[in-house]
């Protein structure tokens, strides 16, 4: 098990460039499966989780191929449908998403259960909804789920949750489908936006995404692409917070301001300037940091993923800040390990209430899933006293060259 330990105090500046997304690369990445051609994608973030997608095309029989770092060229081969590794499934939630691609070019896709962190149960039942609705028969056991359909048939689904995984999962399928498919109450996430914009550079007709009403008009097959993946905006907003934690001025270069809205202006209520200049951001801090309360939604609502995080700013800020989580139900995980910093949070239900106080002190602790590693490394950088973040695999699931990035601004951190 990896670790970081972290010596607070030493002065933060300079400029970080932000990766590609992670969770608009992995829905990308399996869509390529979709075609019949070689797709180049360009910015991919070099994680275990988009290895781990990668083996898991791989192993349908995709040829994938590195180069210059961030390129990924993967070309079909002779895909044969046959049950994915169960390793790679085990460790990647995302891995479910090659199921659409699966199903609609082969007619069968067998899956073992997919994995991630452990955050809430975040069921698949509403991708096998809206695939029963196209045709196809499900089975289910010892840790497998399988699909079959002789075709799948163009439908309208609702989704009775507006789930990422589900609209892009059900997207990708829609894509090879004849005729016209309508999901409604999608996500709207930028990374659903990304990949129809994929989708439509392969050659796939698709109307509204970014709203709640996505329209697919599907194709017999689709072509060759060549696709730039966004910059990922959850990584964007923590080095925000880092900068903020530490008082510091930081340059974020390759982000998107628009899909940061929430973020910056939660960071902008609790009195922290940020500037944008010619797809850089700056984060000018301020000495005293007010408390906010925060409430997750579905985009463009706070995100999820920035909860973690902001409950280590919170912990240090002045006053009490209350944060209501509405996407997962075990999503406080952090908490047990910030207390053990010396943060001040009391939980009910979904409902945490943190009074901040003037310094953390430094601790051993052991991050529980990806962004509660990264609201612990927000922590310690607040904290009077070394500090050691264990499990930083998970981090590392979701940050690119994190520890490096966070040397190249002055962080004290070695990773052991």
């Amino acid at each position: 098990m990896a670790a970081y330990k972290i010596t607070p105090g030493t002065k933060i500046g300079g400029e970080v460039r932000i990766s590609g997304s992670k969770n608009a690369s992995l829905p990308i990445i399996a869509a390529s499966l979709l075609s019949d051609r070689q797709t180049v994608l360009h910015n991919i973030p070099r994680l275990s989780d988009t290895e781990n997608m990668c083996d898991l095309i791989t192993s349908a029989g995709s040829s994938v191929k590195l180069e210059n770092e961030h390129d990924l060229i993967i070309s079909p081969g002779s895909i044969t449908p046959k049950a994915s590794h169960m390793e790679q499934a085990s460790k990647l939630r995302a891995s479910f998403l090659i199921i659409g691609p699966m199903l609609a070019k082969y007619g069968w896709a067998k899956i073992p259960l997919p994995g991630g962190c452990r955050i809430g149960a975040r069921p698949i039942d509403l991708h096998l909804k809206g695939f029963t609705a196209m045709g196809a028969k499900i089975r289910q056991g010892h840790g497998y789920v399988e699909l079959k359909c002789d075709r799948l048939n163009p439908t309208r689904i609702y989704l009775d949750f507006p789930s990422v995984g589900a609209t892009e999962n059900l997207m990708n399928a829609a894509c090879l489908i004849d005729g016209e498919t309508v999901i409604e109450n999608a996500a709207t996430e930028p990374e659903v936006v990304d990949l129809a914009g994929f989708l439509t550079a392969m050659g796939a007709d698709i109307y509204g995404a970014g709203t709640d009403t996505v329209r697919i008009i599907g194709k017999k097959r689709l072509g060759h692409a060549e696709y730039t993946i966004i910059p990922d905006r959850i990584e964007a907003g923590t080095f925000m917070l880092i900068a903020a934690v530490t008082k510091s001025n930081l340059r974020l270069e390759n982000v998107i301001s628009d899909h940061l809205k929430p973020v910056i202006a939660k960071l902008n209520e609790a009195g922290i300037c940020i500037t944008e200049c010619g797809g850089c951001l700056e984060v000018i801090p301020c000495e005293r940091i007010k408390a906010v309360d925060i409430k997750t939604l579905p985009y463009p609502g706070f995100p999820t993923d920035m909860q973690a995080q902001f409950m280590s700013l919170m912990s240090v800020a002045d006053g009490t800040g209350v944060v209501v989580e509405t996407v997962f139900e075990n999503r406080f995980m952090q908490v047990p390990e910030l207390i053990r910093m010396g943060a001040k949070i009391k939980i009910d239900g979904r409902t945490a209430v943190i009074d901040g106080t003037k310094r953390l002190s430094g601790a051993k602790v052991k991050a529980t899933d990806l962004r509660a590693g990264a609201a612990l490394v927000i922590a310690a950088l607040a904290a009077q006293g070394d500090s050691e973040i264990e499990n930083t695999e998970h981090i590392e699931r979701g940050y690119e060259r994190f520890e490096e990035k966070l040397s190249s601004i002055g962080v004290n951190i070695k990773k052991e």
